[in-house]
């Protein structure tokens, strides 16, 4: 008899637990529902680029106008990005730049220079502005194989006014006269918007080609 109803016991606690296990299972179904989706994952809209192309090219800068004009402060504090290769005084891992505004490239003395800096000294007859100018923007673009890992300014007024700092930091090479800009093309007035049925008007010589024809036209037409 107490066997029969240790059995009982155990199956009863058994059969609770399941049914306790199952209520859990079930309940943790609904609030964790998941919903199947017909298309699953995100749909991102991305705007196609349009109107792409190559950047319009640079306009070399009025060498006359904006070195006069030109923050040389600014340029001395920008040329910090310079001093872990490059010195005033001395060489160092890159080569003295006093007086190398007007310098031919490639000469500073006991400086080795990379095959490529050489090559570039030989048919460039000296550090002109705009020559620095394209160097300091990306140096390895411009001097193929040189040494000089800088990534460049990319700002052309940053160039400009470090240009103007090394300019007074022992150069020779005289600021040209500014290059008077060319006069602006005169802005056309607007154009009347056209309505149905008007008809274009000839304008300057063009319409008095035609006068005369439409002149000679009129007599020989029928009248109507």
């Amino acid at each position: 008899m107490s066997d029969s109803l240790t059995f009982n016991k155990y199956a009863g606690a058994l059969l609770g637990t399941g049914f306790v296990i199952a209520l859990l299972i079930n309940a943790s179904g609904i609030v964790f529902s998941q919903d199947k989706v017909a298309k699953p994952g995100f749909k991102v809209q991305v705007a196609e680029e349009t109107g792409g192309g190559a950047a319009a090219p640079e306009v070399p800068p009025d060498w006359g106008t904006v070195l006069k004009t030109a923050d040389v402060a600014a340029g001395q504090a920008t040329f910090t990005k310079c001093q872990s290769c490059h010195a005033l005084t001395a060489n160092g891992i890159g080569p003295n730049l006093t007086g190398v505004v007007g310098r031919k490239p490639g000469t500073e003395a006991g400086f080795s220079y990379s095959d490529g800096m050489k090559g570039f000294g030989a048919k460039t007859p000296i550090w002109d502005y705009q020559h620095l100018y394209e160097f300091l923007k990306g140096p390895q673009a411009y001097v193929s194989g040189t040494k000089m890992s800088f990534v460049g300014l990319k700002q052309a007024q940053d160039r400009i006014n470090v240009i103007a700092y090394l300019h007074g930091q022992g150069s020779t090479l005289p600021i040209p006269a500014p290059n008077p800009a060319a006069a602006p093309a005169a802005a056309a007035a607007p154009a009347a918007e056209a309505k149905p049925g008007d008809k274009p008007v000839a304008s300057g010589a063009a319409a008095g080609a035609e006068a005369p024809k439409a002149a000679e036209a009129a007599k020989t037409s029928p009248a109507k």
